[in-house]
Order: structure tokens, then C-alpha cells, then sequence
């Protein structure tokens, strides 16, 4: 399994251009990803028995649409990977991964309904789930719900173990929820059929990767690393990054939560040496049953001093009257991984902690996404503005306003010459922008880059990364 992965969106009804949840890298001289037009199918558009009802999602292998099935008169997500990249050799892979999927029986793995050609697109047909475990997790989440979720996800994965089939692709995303908060795995062969495939991109997943699966060789104790990694991120708030020193960020919450002999099978399970995670699913699943009661009792997790307590407080008044005064010009409307402050996506780094923000984690408002940072592009955008990605074939010839558009660029010879604030290149000619974008209502500079900064309450400049003098 490369780590050069864009997997599809997942198959929810409440799925979104996909965002990773987790870091992504990669390297600055990779190859251009070539994006073709494609023809989207549209809304009461029929395919076979299929009525297509909305478009779910859009990533750099598949698009999934929300269908209904007139014969059976269900709803249903039909994910149809992108003509292009339906070579010969991608097609028998295909093939040999539904095969084994369709083998799989268990209430905590998704079903493969039937895969085949309709008007010469190949779709993929499950089941319409309500979210993913990656939407689920981000709002409060009750520990005894929680440790249900970690016993169903690691009930799926054992069955696959047992059947001798590696994931190798485990994450948030690819967990499905459905009624009666019933989550089923999904995207055995598909994601490894886009891995393949999408290898030229220059661009790869690593958040939940173990290292020597990045290296190539995956196996049982792959999928229990990354299993390690989706249930700290759930009882704790917070994803480790590499090398995940002992302990990792949010521990406190997880010590306050969780009870010892639960943290010891979290931390055996995130180990880097392979041979001293669980051997597979099922033993750490068997681990996972032992435990009489894996969460803390209450009375301990009551336990805190009033100094952390102050410093909690203020921290809290402190960013919420920041969202106050600059929320909304900034668009800070996602969170630092590292220290939770409130952060924007044009940002390359984290102002409240310094942490850098290569690739954005979260949602984007804009329709794709640039598969090196993460972050947002618009259909008739050749370049990345954030980071100098690779280019792109626009998706559409067709030029779209947006009230955003408030900077121009300075090349004579750019085709149109519109900026958004804080990118550093233009979008159509890939120059870099020279102008010193400033924060409104805020008179403050970096003393290193010159763009614009909030003082008082950032430490750090989040557009260079350097350290704010004085703070």
C-alpha cells in the first residue's frame, strides 16, 4: 500500500469534497496531476434503476452521487470512479477487490450491494449511511457511546483479519454510521485501487499510516496502529503526529476519561515498532473485552487544579473574544490540531502555537481541493494559490465571480487577474503575489514578511512562521 493515497468521498448523506483528516505531505517537484472536464450527472438523471437525487462528494478517484433505487425503493450511494482512470490493469484490480469484499458478512462491515456498468459508467453500490465516524467526532461525544464505537470498529476489522485481508486504509472517514449508531468499515479495495492509481500525483495521506506501511510493507499490525491512532483521536480529541512520542497530545483528557489498563492497550497498539502492537484486530480486540470497565470513574475524572482550571478560563475568554473582534473577516473557522486555538485556511501555520499548517485539516466552502495542501480551488482555477502546487486542468472554461475577489494581480499578462486575500500565488498565472495582505481592523505587521498580524493575541505570524517580536 503506497502512502500516496486520495481516497473518494465517503458514502454518507451528509458527505462533502473530502478533507483528510489527518497530515498530508508531499513533495514540491512532484508530477502535475492533470484534472479533465468531467461531465457530472445531474439531479433526476436515471441510470439503469437509479435515479440520481444529489451529488455527495467529489475527490481525486471517484465521485459519489445519492441515488434512489426504483425497484427496491431505497436510497442508496453510487460511487463512480473517474473514466480516466479505469485503465485495464485498474479494472482487474477492481474485479479482484469486489470479489473479496462481496465475501465479507459481518454487521460491522459495509455491504457491497453490486458493482457493474450502466450507460458506460462503473458504479460501485452500498448502502446510504447517515455520517461518517469523522463527522460524528466532532461534536461532543459521550464516553459510554464512544467505547461502543471502539468495540464495533475493532469487531470489524477482526473479521477482516480473520479472513486474512489487510485494510490498510483505516481512518475516521472510511467508518460509516447508520441507525441505531451501528458503524460498518468500508473502502477495502477501492481505496487501494486509488492508491495505485493516484501514486503520480506527488500528494499522500499519512495520518493514520503506520511506518513501515509507508515503507511499503503493511500488514494485520498496520491496521492495529492506525485502529490505535482513530481511538485516541476519539477519546482525546486530538491525532498524534509522527514520531507519536508517549504521550501525545490531549493525554490529559484521555488519563480523565479512560481507565489505566484502557491507555495501556491505546499505547501498545500505537507503537512504531511492529512487533510490540497486538498481532492483529482480533487480539486487540480480546485485549479490548478483558477490560471490565475501560472508562475512569467519575470521581477521578473530577480531579483538576484551580490553576489549570484559571488557565483553561482564560485561554477560553481569551480566543473567544479574538473570534469576536476578527472571526469573521479571517474566516478562522477551524481549529489548531495542536493546541485547539481558532485558525483559518489560507494559514501556513498555527498563530496561537507556531505549529506548521503545510496541509489544511478540515472542511473547505470551495468545490475541490488541491490534492497537495488540502486546501480550497475553484473550478476555473489552473494553479493553487496557497502552496505552488502542481497544475491543473481547469474543470470548467467557464470564469465564476466571487465577492471574495478583492486583490488584483500585477503580472500585465495574466488572463484575469483576480485575488483572494492571503494567497501567495495568483491562481492563473502562478506568480507570486507580492502584495502585503493586512488583517482588517488591524494596523499590525510581522516585522518579517509584512503581512498583516492581530497583536495581543497572536505569538506567532501564521503567513511566515516566524515568532512575533515582543511576545
Amino acid at each position: 500500500m503506497s502512502p500516496d493515497d486520495q481516497p473518494a468521498p465517503p458514502l454518507t448523506q451528509r458527505s462533502r469534497p473530502p478533507a483528510s483528516r489527518g497530515t498530508r505531505a508531499g513533495s514540491r517537484g512532484g508530477a502535475s496531476l492533470k484534472r479533465r472536464p468531467r461531465k457530472l450527472l445531474r439531479a433526476k438523471q436515471k441510470l439503469g434503476k437509479y435515479t440520481i437525487e444529489r451529488k455527495l462528494g467529489e475527490g481525486g478517484f471517484a465521485t459519489v452521487y445519492q441515488a434512489r433505487d426504483e425497484i427496491e425503493g431505497i436510497k442508496v450511494a453510487l460511487k463512480m470512479p473517474h473514466p480516466h482512470l479505469l485503465t485495464g490493469t485498474a479494472m482487474e484490480d477492481f474485479r479482484r477487490e469486489v470479489r473479496m469484499v462481496a465475501q465479507l458478512e459481518h454487521p460491522n462491515i459495509l455491504p457491497l450491494k453490486t458493482a457493474h456498468f450502466v450507460n458506460e459508467h462503473f458504479m460501485i453500490v452500498t448502502g446510504l449511511g447517515l455520517m461518517t465516524l469523522e463527522d460524528r467526532i466532532s461534536r461532543r461525544l459521550p464516553i459510554d457511546l464512544a467505547l461502543d464505537f471502539a468495540r464495533q470498529m475493532l469487531a470489524g476489522v477482526a473479521y477482516a483479519h480473520s479472513q486474512r485481508i489487510i485494510h490498510c486504509d483505516i481512518k475516521p472517514d472510511n467508518f460509516i454510521l447508520f441507525e441505531g449508531n451501528r458503524l460498518r468499515l468500508t473502502d477495502f479495495g477501492v481505496a487501494k485501487v486509488a492508491q495505485r492509481t493516484l501514486r503520480a500525483s506527488g500528494a499522500g495521506t499519512l495520518g493514520y499510516m503506520a511506518p513501515e506501511q509507508a515503507m511499503g510493507r503493511p500488514s494485520y499490525r498496520s491496521d492495529v496502529f492506525a485502529m490505535g491512532l482513530v481511538l485516541y483521536r476519539m477519546f482525546s480529541g486530538r491525532l498524534p503526529e509522527y514520531p507519536f512520542d508517549w504521550p501525545p497530545p490531549g493525554f490529559r483528557s484521555v488519563k480523565e476519561r479512560l481507565h489505566p489498563t484502557m491507555i495501556e492497550l491505546l499505547r501498545r497498539s500505537m507503537e512504531l515498532a511492529p512487533q510490540r502492537r497486538y498481532a492483529d484486530a482480533g487480539a486487540m480486540l480480546a485485549a479490548f473485552n478483558r477490560i471490565k470497565s475501560p472508562r475512569r470513574p467519575r470521581t477521578a475524572a473530577k480531579r483538576s487544579t484551580k490553576s489549570s482550571r484559571r488557565s483553561a478560563d482564560w485561554k477560553t475568554i481569551q480566543r473567544r473574544q479574538f473570534l469576536q473582534e476578527f472571526g469573521r473577516a479571517l474566516e478562522t473557522k477551524h481549529q489548531c490540531t495542536a493546541c485547539g486555538g481558532p485558525v483559518s485556511e489560507p494559514m501556513q501555520g498555527c498563530p496561537w502555537c507556531g505549529k506548521l499548517r503545510l496541509a489544511h485539516e478540515g472542511r473547505t466552502d470551495f468545490p475541490l481541493e488541491c490534492p497537495r495542501c488540502n486546501r480550497g480551488m475553484k473550478l476555473d482555477w489552473s494553479y493553487c494559490p496557497w502552496c505552488y502546487g502542481p497544475g491543473f486542468e481547469a474543470s470548467s472554461p467557464r470564469p465564476f465571480s466571487d465577492k471574495r475577489y478583492t486583490g488584483r494581480c500585477q503580472n500585465p499578462k495574466c488572463s484575469r487577474k483576480l485575488l483572494m486575500p492571503f494567497m501567495r500565488y495568483c491562481p492563473w498565472c502562478r506568480r507570486k503575489v507580492r502584495r502585503k495582505w493586512k488583517v482588517p481592523e488591524s494596523s499590525h505587521t510581522c516585522g518579517h514578511c509584512g503581512w498583516g498580524v492581530v497583536a495581543g493575541y497572536w505569538s506567532h505570524c501564521p503567513w511566515c512562521c516566524k515568532r512575533l517580536g515582543g511576545q
